[in-house]
């Protein structure tokens, strides 16, 4: 990876893959990124970056850390 992948526009955690998600959380790897995208489609969208945290195994400390990485894009 080079530093310029995180130097890109945020991602969106309600509508990027695993791998993405990976790539984008600091210390989330494929196996956590994948909890992510089942949170998401058993619960349905984030409504904030914070929401993240009710996600088993990702704490606020890790959501604060990449925070500047991820958006929550509003769909209407």
């Amino acid at each position: 990876l080079s530093a310029g992948v995180f130097a890109a526009q945020p991602v969106d955690i309600n509508s990027a893959d695993a791998q993405a998600l990976a790539d984008a959380i600091k210390g989330v790897g494929l196996k956590r990124a994948e909890s992510i995208v089942a949170y998401r489609q058993k619960n349905g969208p984030f409504t904030t970056v914070s929401d993240l945290s009710n996600v088993q195994g990702i704490g606020e400390k890790t959501v604060q850390s990449s925070r500047e990485n991820l958006t929550v894009k509003k769909t209407q």
